[in-house]
């Protein structure tokens, strides 16, 4: 494919330093898809278009420069434009978390991931779509309407990063970044066919970060390929001063050269293929499995037995950590003030009125939890359980290398058939929550599609650190497999337009 926007990380890379095509020309082939698409699927939230352009030109000059001396250094991803989700801080724009309570709010900082990203040589094309506060897996929630999926635009394209999965599955970016609490990265990729990293916690940064569930967030990023999100990740990954929570481990390299899996072991846990899985789903995750025995991978059924507390355990959890987290935004610290007579109705106007249903839900869900003579019986027992899922990936990882399941039990769902039924809602993370308890990383890529022509995920989780592991197994998987090379037919049809 001849266009700008169908080229790969590296390929823009390489473009970008042989001079092929210039970063200004980059920068606006991906602002003019973001203008056939945006109206349709409503990806963004704010555009930096005059600003990534002035990036661009910027970029060149280097380019220009670094060409008359190849010996002298530039940046990695010196020119290449990503998106970012709104719920990362950059620097003069806004960052609205998807909420109301925001929608004025621009940082003054960059996020640490976001800031490395920069060092990097990248550009920023604007913010995408979120739930509100991160909580959701629809993009629904969005104080800013929904983001809708590139496949089947009556579809949502998953959450809480849809706006991010849905940018790089239509081609209006290359890459994007996303945050993941519950599965809001593995699940927008899988929906939107994608790929996707929810690193291990304390691999990223978390500052910058808006923040949801502080002991379960974890900044990761989407591409199209799993090598170009494994490029993405060996940029952001790393200890950092102003996160206590981020680790000083060694940053393992994926070996990307070579697709033989030999002497890997696959774990394939029964509590993750149950009744009620869609059956293509099931069909697609079993058939990408057989195809990783056929590169040289071993294969052993294992359980995890404490999968079946994942949500409950989640919903504790999560939502207390929410209560505590958004307790600042309350008309007189942080967000807008709604007119009243005193300060409690000052925070219950505020609140009440720029909070949307979900975010209110989750935290009086929380407050309740953490409330005295709750405490102990519901969060304090959730913690303990907690402990006891994050046991069992241990005791798995003695026996496996890698642990390969579906990210969600359906493929992306309609708009509005779980807007009554929080709990359904809930139930679509059942696949994902485990590895945020327990702070594994997990990696999707898409391995098929439904008989509706919806995107089927499959992912892997590994041992804390181990990325690299995940990231030559879904790499070796796309060497010999075409799914991620499948385009959405409204990009086909944007393209043909030109």
């Amino acid at each position: 494919m001849s266009d700008i926007t169908g080229l790969t990380l590296s390929q823009l890379v390489h473009g970008l330093r042989s001079g092929d095509f210039s970063s200004r020309e980059t920068v606006q082939a991906y602002l003019a898809q973001i203008e056939r698409l945006e109206p349709t699927l409503h990806a963004f939230l704010t555009l930096a278009a005059e600003q990534a352009l002035a990036h661009a030109d910027q970029a060149d000059r280097q380019l220009a420069a670094w060409r008359k001396d190849e010996e002298s250094h530039i940046p990695p991803l010196l020119g290449v434009p990503l998106a970012i989700k709104d719920v990362l801080c950059v620097a003069g724009l806004r960052c609205t978390a998807g909420s109301r309570i925001l929608e004025n709010f621009v940082p003054p900082f960059n996020a640490t991931a976001v800031d490395r990203l920069l060092e990097s040589g990248v550009i920023v094309l604007g913010k995408t779509n979120t739930d509100e506060f991160a909580m959701g897996s629809s993009t629904e929630n969005s104080g800013y309407g929904p983001t809708h999926n590139p496949w089947n635009t009556e579809r949502v394209p998953g959450g809480s990063s849809g706006g991010s999965a849905a940018a790089v599955a239509a081609y209006m970016a290359p890459a994007a970044l996303g945050s993941d609490t519950g599965g809001s990265i593995r699940q927008p990729a899988a929906f939107c066919g994608i790929s996707g990293i929810k690193p291990t916690y304390g691999r990223v940064s978390r500052y910058g970060l808006i923040a949801y569930g502080s002991s379960l967030d974890c900044v990761g990023s989407f591409a199209r390929l799993v090598s170009d999100v494994a490029l993405i990740y060996s940029l952001i990954a790393g200890q950092d001063e102003q996160d206590a929570t981020s680790m000083d481990y060694p940053l393992a390299q994926a070996n990307l050269d070579e697709v033989d899996l030999a002497g890997l072991r696959i774990g394939i846990p029964d509590e993750y293929f149950i009744a009620g899985i869609q059956p293509e789903v099931e069909a697609g995750v079993r058939e990408a499995i057989k195809t990783l025995q056929s590169l040289g991978a071993g294969v052993e059924r294992i359980s995890l037995p404490h999968t079946e507390y994942a949500l409950p355990v989640y919903y504790l959890i999560a939502p207390a950590e929410a209560s505590a987290n958004l307790a600042r935004f309350d008309g007189i610290r942080y967000g807008p003030r709604s007119a009243a007579q005193n300060m409690w109705d000052i925070f219950r106007h505020t609140r009440g009125e720029r909070f949307g249903a979900e975010v209110k839900r989750r935290i009086m869900l929380g407050t309740y939890a953490l409330s005295a003579g709750y405490y102990d019986a519901y969060y304090g027992q959730a913690q303990k359980v907690r402990t006891l899922i994050k046991r069992d990936f241990e005791q798995a990882f003695e026996k496996v290398d890698v642990i390969a399941a579906p990210v969600a039990p359906t493929t992306a769902f309609p708009f509005g058939q779980h807007s009554d039924d929080p709990l359904a809602m809930y139930l679509e993370d059942i696949f994902t929550l485990p590895a945020n308890l327990a702070g594994v990383p997990g990696l999707t890529f898409p391995v098929g599609f439904d008989t509706q022509g919806l995107p089927v995920g499959m992912q892997l989780m590994g041992p804390h650190f181990r990325e690299d592991i995940l990231f030559k197994a879904g790499h070796a998987y796309q060497q010999v497999t075409d799914w991620h090379n499948t385009m959405p037919p409204i990009v086909e049809n944007s393209l043909n337009q030109k």
